[in-house]
Order: structure tokens, then C-alpha cells, then sequence
């Protein structure tokens, strides 16, 4: 794991982590880093203590390490999970006012800034984010203008606020250099790449902008995290996308408005979480018997009920997989990044629309929290079509099609009568409770599973899986999982990783067919995943790797993991 550099910032909520996150982030990318960033924090407004990690690596990276190089804490109160991950090795800038003795004893090399009175003396307390914004920046070689320019980006709008932070972040700056040509602090940095300016999105960025490729034009949303994050950005930009967006009363009112959008000829999003969703269940069963299309993103956190409301978990597959009463098709798509985010959630809108079923996007708070590097999210003119037809005088709504896409037709889009019914129905859309109509109406809704599996995404396959150890992953987990395949640099073991997780891919049965041994690592406590390949397969994983703490994987952890099961021992 060389060639590359990892720093820590805590504070408590409203200290403005996140802000020297942005801004650090910004400022390392245009000067040539490849950066990744994570964060997590405690489900308060105020208080507590969050931290976020940003790698600088000379190489593309997007997982979270243990390792911490550099650790900024801008609060005292350090939590555990925080302490565990330092060594000897670590590096502590903090303000001695602040931390009072809480380091002392501690191996790890701590230096004394004073955060605190060089923000006072530049613009006041709160901007000590800013001093520390600035200090990192002398620290990484990143050239002052670079940063101002970014405060500048970031408080335009407020002049007063701007000067204060510009004043506070030039005090960190010099305090940065001092320490740098005074020989007290020397990092061993990776080399920037002059020609390297990639786009920076997190995780809501990405799922809101594949949406909007696909040709989102209507979302809804009752606010609940991680979901709420696409609610944000979709209605910041709702004017500038020429889009409708509304925050409703609770998420059977979201999961309703959607589809009558949808049955209107529009393109429409219900964004939320767990808790959110087991409301929509009944939504989702309508969107099935209407054969109404539906696209819901799932922002999955720790449960039951309110769980862990700002953490991560991968506890929700089997909520998406048998969501709503009765037996219906649907897909189940869960990026690992970014681009997959964007790219999946763009497809989700064609799926949904082009087979008429619910399309789930999975995803979870340690994704959708993070923020990666992307070369662009290219977007062709004409890059979605819709999919339903202009209605006329013999339009039959659900008529019996062999492959079970039955033509739909939009109010006000032809000639025709259109019917949408709850109940079950003829194929013009009467309520119908003939036994025989019944079966083939329900054979019909059915045959579209068929089209959705030969549709299917296959596994993405990492080394040569046949007659290996063969690990696979779904969601966020494949990013760490490659690069602790990476680390353990051994060659009889590959990763499959799985950004569509239902229905799977055909090559999946001669995929696990000809592995030695199947290892499976998911983010729940009972293997949910590896539940869905058994049945899928009737191949039983032979060892799990499962993590239900509400924090992400890390890197380390998972090639310990996977070396303990090689050399014969339990995962755990």
C-alpha cells in the first residue's frame, strides 16, 4: 500500500469537517493526486465527534484503510474506533487548548498547532476549519492561490464570511510552511500528476445525475438518510435540470406520486431509505399489478427501525428482493462506486420503462458518503427513449403479449381508452375474477423475468476464477475487496463482483460451478447475498466474511480475513 498517503480530520457536527473535506479534496485533485474520501459521523446536529478520510495516492484508489499517516483532530473526546487505528507510525497535528492531555503517552509523534488562537486572530473561532484547511495544503504542496480560489468558489456569497475564512486559511497556510522548511514535519508524499484534473462525485452526485441521464424528471421524497442526500441535490437543481420535485407528507404519498407520474409519461424517482421503504411495499405491489414502472433508490443503513440513522450496512437485499405481496418481476441493481452509481442508476430508468416493473437501486451510507474520482460521466443527446406507444381504438392496455410487455399507453396519447386497475383484470383493464384470466394475466406478469435475466448484468471477474478461491461481492464491498486482493498478491483467488444482484447473470451458475472454494463478503449479519446464490445455484458458500458493526469494511480487514480462511482458520 505504498506510494500513497492517508489523513484523518475529526471534529464534532458543526466544526466544519465537512467543509476542509471539500476544500482539501478540490485543492489535491487540481494539483495532480488521485484522491478517495470517506466519511462518518454521529447522528447529532451538533456535538460528538465525526471524522473523515482522504487517501492521496499516486495511483486510482476508492476504499477506506485502517492506516491513519496524519490525524487532524479539531475536537478533543476522540472516539475509540478512531484510537484502534493509531500506530507509532501516525502523525497528530492538534492544538494542545483544545486536546488539553488527551495524547500524552500516546506512541504516535504529536505536534502542537494552535488551531484555536490563529483562528481568532484571523475571523473568529468557527473558522478554525479553515486554519486547517489551510495548514494541509502547505503540508501537500498544494500553491495557496489554489486554495483561495476554492474558498472563494465555496463563500462568494457571502463577503463577510469569505474574508474571514480567506484570513484564517492564509494564518494555517504560513503555519504550514513554517512547519515544512523548519524541518518539524516531512511527509512522504506520493507524486502528483501535472496532467491529472479528473471530476470529483459522491455517491448522492452520482445516483442524482444517472437518474437525470436516464431522464429522471420527477422525484419524490419523505427526508430520511442516506436517501435524502439525492432529495438535496436533485432539489438544489431542480430549475437548472427542468425538473419537479417534491418533498411529501410520508413515503406511501412518494411511492404513489412516482407512479402516477409514470402513468402520466413521466420519468419518476422515490428516493429513501430501510424504514422508508417497508412503507412503499404496498406502492410497489401496485406498480406490479398496473404494470405501472417504478424506480426507487434505497439508501440502505443499519435496523431495525431507526437502527443507526448515519451509518452503513448491506442489511436490505432481501427487504428490495421480496418487497410488496403477491409474485411479481422486478431488478435490483447495487453500485460499488461511482461511476457504476451513475451508469446503474441511468439504466434503471430504461429497465423500468422498457418492462414495466420496479427497478431498485441499492445503495448504501458508505457509498453514497463518499466521494471518487471520475475521468467523466459522458452523456449522449438522445441517450434514453421512452417506451410507450400512442393509443387507438382497439388499444388493449394489458393484452396478453408472449413475452409479457404488454403496450402501454399514456393519457392524452392517442385515441384509445386506458385503464389502470388494482385489481386484477381483463386484458382492456376491467376488473376481472375469472380463474382462468387470473392465471394467464399472472403468466403474463411473470414472463417477464425471462427478459430480464437474459438482460442481466454479468459479474465483474477480477483474476481467474476457474478451480480458485473464488470471492464474491455485491455493492460497495467490490472496491475494497479489489484492493485487498491486490494486497494479498496471491494468484488462487478471484473476485466476481456483482453490480446487479437480481435477477443474476446466466454465467453465475458456471461461475460458481468451477470455483474450489466460494467465500462470500457482504455488509449483514446472516449472508444475505450468499443466501441469494445458494438459491440461485444450489452452490453454498463455503466461508462469509460478514461486517454488521455499521461501519464500512476496510481494506486491511478484509485481506486478514481472506488470509485466515486460505491458510485454513475461521473468517471471524
Amino acid at each position: 500500500m505504498g506510494n500513497e498517503f492517508s489523513v484523518v480530520l475529526c471534529g464534532a457536527a458543526g466544526q466544519g469537517v465537512q467543509t476542509v473535506e471539500n476544500l482539501l479534496v478540490k485543492a489535491l485533485a487540481r494539483s495532480g493526486f488521485h484522491v478517495f474520501a470517506t466519511k462518518e459521523s454521529m447522528s447529532r446536529v451538533r456535538g460528538g465527534s465525526n471524522s473523515t478520510e482522504i487517501r492521496i495516492s499516486g495511483r486510482h484508489v476508492e476504499a477506506f484503510v485502517e492506516r491513519i499517516d496524519l490525524l487532524v483532530p479539531l475536537n478533543g473526546g476522540l472516539r475509540p474506533n478512531i484510537w484502534k487505528r493509531l500506530s507509532p507510525e501516525t502523525i497528530v497535528l492538534g492544538d494542545r487548548e483544545e486536546l488539553k492531555e488527551e495524547f500524552v503517552g500516546h506512541p504516535c509523534t504529536f505536534l502542537d498547532v494552535p488551531f484555536l488562537e490563529m483562528a481568532r486572530q484571523a475571523g473568529g473561532a468557527l473558522t478554525a476549519n479553515s486554519v486547517a484547511a489551510g495548514v494541509l495544503c502547505a503540508l501537500f504542496g498544494v500553491e495557496y492561490p489554489d486554495l483561495d480560489q476554492l474558498l472563494v468558489e465555496r463563500f462568494s456569497a457571502k463577503p463577510e464570511i469569505l474574508e474571514k475564512n480567506r484570513s484564517s486559511a492564509e494564518s494555517g497556510f504560513r503555519q504550514g510552511m513554517d512547519l515544512v522548511e523548519k524541518n518539524r514535519l516531512s511527509l512522504s508524499l506520493p507524486e502528483a500528476d501535472p496532467h491529472w484534473r479528473p471530476a470529483l462525485v459522491d455517491g448522492h452526485k452520482a445516483v442524482s445525475l444517472g437518474a437525470l441521464a436516464g431522464g429522471c424528471n420527477f422525484v419524490t421524497a419523505y427526508p430520511m438518510s442516506p436517501g435524502s442526500g439525492v432529495l438535496a441535490f436533485m432539489s438544489q437543481n431542480a430549475a437548472r435540470f427542468g425538473i419537479a420535485v417534491e418533498q411529501v407528507e410520508d413515503e406511501i404519498a412518494a411511492v404513489n406520486m412516482a407512479l402516477g407520474a409514470w402513468a402520466a409519461g413521466g420519468r419518476a424517482m422515490a428516493t429513501t431509505s430501510g424504514g422508508g421503504f417497508a412503507l412503499m411495499e404496498e406502492g410497489i405491489s401496485l406498480s406490479a399489478v398496473t404494470e405501472t414502472p417504478i424506480v426507487v433508490h434505497v439508501g440502505q443503513r443499519p435496523g431495525p427501525a431507526t437502527g443507526m440513522a448515519t451509518r452503513t450496512e448491506q442489511a436490505d437485499l432481501e427487504l428490495a428482493l421480496y418487497a410488496g405481496h403477491g409474485e411479481f418481476p422486478r431488478v435490483i441493481l447495487s453500485p460499488g462506486n461511482a461511476r457504476e452509481a451513475f451508469d446503474l442508476s441511468r439504466l434503471a430508468f430504461d429497465w423500468a420503462d422498457r418492462y414495466q416493473v420496479p427497478v431498485f437501486i441499492l445503495t448504501d451510507e458508505y457509498l453514497l458518503d463518499s466521494v471518487f474520482e471520475v475521468e467523466g460521466l459522458p452523456v449522449d443527446e438522445g441517450s434514453f427513449s421512452h417506451h410507450f406507444v400512442e393509443s387507438g381504438p382497439d388499444y388493449l392496455r394489458y393484452r396478453l403479449a408472449e413475452d409479457g410487455v404488454s403496450p402501454r399507453g399514456i393519457f392524452g396519447n392517442g385515441t384509445g381508452l386506458i385503464r389502470i386497475d388494482s385489481h386484477e383484470h381483463d386484458e382492456s383493464g376491467h376488473i376481472e375474477e375469472d380463474f382462468d384470466m387470473r392465471e394467464r394475466m399472472q403468466m403474463k406478469r411473470m414472463s417477464k423475468l425471462k427478459l430480464l435475466e437474459e438482460a442481466a448484468l454479468p459479474p465483474t471477474v477480477h483474476g481467474n476464477p476457474k478451480d480458485a478461491n473464488l470471492v464474491l461481492s455485491w455493492g460497495s464491498t467490490g472496491p475494497v475487496l479489489q484492493e485487498a486482493l491486490a494486497l494479498l498478491g496471491r494468484t488462487d483467488i478471484a473476485l466476481a463482483h456483482f453490480s446487479q444482484v437480481y435477477p443474476l447473470h446466466s454465467s453465475v451458475l458456471d461461475l460458481v460451478a468451477g470455483a474450489r472454494k466460494i467465500i462470500v463478503a457482504e455488509g449483514n449479519s446472516t449472508g444475505q447475498f450468499a443466501r441469494l446464490i445458494r438459491l440461485s445455484t444450489g452452490r453454498k458458500a463455503d466461508h462469509l466474511l460478514l461486517n454488521f458493526r455499521g461501519h464500512q469494511f476496510s481494506v486491511e480487514e478484509l485481506a486478514s480475513g481472506l488470509e485466515r480462511i486460505l491458510l485454513g482458520g475461521d473468517a471471524q
